[in-house]
């Protein structure tokens, strides 16, 4: 199957499970995992940051920074259509206590800066107490503007907030401007990279930060049930993707865009691919109903995901062959 229902279906190559099987594992809930250490160390040294730590998914990496700059019944914003907002099962009000005030993003991924700010709330006992800005990108395979991220870093220090970056794809955005990557997370006081999705881990984030955040976040990772033993091996595989596999996204980057270009000659798509675009294309069917689309393509070996909209993801298990086979199966049925 070519599965395009995104980035995280990618398995680990032949190399990546030789590093993984040579690692050197401890406990590291007692913090003596010499290779879940490293990766923590070289996650953070990237990024420009004090530290890090290393957790079973970016659903709870988020979770810990958002546990770690809020209180209970502090205020976060947050995009409307962000991941730590929409899609993380509402765990920031559950576990955390933390009350998210969102924001509707623009069509370009962004928050609208003046709205951020019209919802900062006063010093006042009858509300929540604003303490954090929380931002994403890529979002929705868009990378956002470094002029942006200036401009928001700046709002955060003027108000005071805590700035926490849901960096899923981060490097994403790094190679599509083709830029250090610290150049994106310096204007943050945290930031979260998944490991699984395009750089191709079977399993993993990282959360890094500052010294104290990282300290706090060990303690509530633990108690959210994300103190992992042996874990070296799984880590491993995150310091294997972090050497090699940030470079190669320019290739789905590119593969995408060529999706994009094939699938926009048929007059019943309408295909969104924008010049910020990473890694995603965006495909409305006009006049057919998706799911029956989705259904029927899915039985010429294609794995699609999408409800009003079709999002196809490029990785690094799809080749040049696979965009070439799915422009043509989309092709021919339209034609039918």
């Amino acid at each position: 199957m070519i599965d395009l229902r995104s980035d995280t279906v990618t398995k680990p190559s032949r190399s990546m499970l030789t590093a993984m099987s040579r690692a050197h594992v401890g406990d590291d809930v007692y913090g003596e995992d010499p290779t879940v250490n490293s990766l923590e160390k070289c996650c953070a040294e990237m990024l420009g940051k004090d530290a890090g730590i290393f957790a079973p998914s970016g659903t709870q990496s988020n979770l810990l920074a958002l546990m770690g700059h809020c209180q209970r019944g502090d205020e976060y914003i947050v995009g409307q259509q962000a991941h730590t907002y929409r899609y993380e099962a509402g765990g920031a009000a559950v576990l955390g206590s933390i009350q998210p005030q969102p924001v509707d993003n623009q069509a370009d991924g962004f928050i609208d800066l003046t709205d951020a700010e019209k919802n900062i709330k006063a010093d006042d006992y009858h509300f929540a107490r604003t303490r954090l800005l929380c931002q994403e990108n890529t979002h929705a395979g868009q990378a956002l503007p470094i002029a942006y991220l200036a401009q928001s870093s700046e709002l955060c220090k003027r108000h005071r907030l805590a700035h926490h970056l849901d960096g899923a794809r981060i490097f994403n955005a790094a190679v599509k401007y083709d830029i250090d990557v610290k150049h994106i997370s310096d204007h943050f006081d945290s930031v979260s990279v998944c490991l699984s999705k395009g750089l191709g881990a079977p399993v993993g984030s990282v959360l890094c930060g500052s010294r104290t955040l990282i300290d706090n976040a060990r303690r509530n990772r633990k108690m959210l049930g994300g103190g992992m033993r042996q874990a070296g091996f799984l880590a491993a595989a995150g310091i294997y993707a972090l050497q090699n596999n940030i470079s190669r996204l320019a290739d789905d980057h590119e593969k995408a865009r060529r999706l994009a270009q094939g699938l926009s000659d048929i007059d019943e798509l309408k295909v969104d691919y924008t010049e910020t675009q990473t890694n995603m294309v965006f495909v409305e069917i006009i006049n057919h109903r998706h799911h029956e689309f989705v259904g029927q393509i899915r039985q010429q070996g294609i794995l699609l995901s999408g409800r009003y909209s079709l999002r196809l993801v490029t990785h690094l298990d799809i080749s040049d062959q696979d965009i070439v086979y799915v422009i043509s199966k989309f092709k021919d049925y339209f034609r039918k």
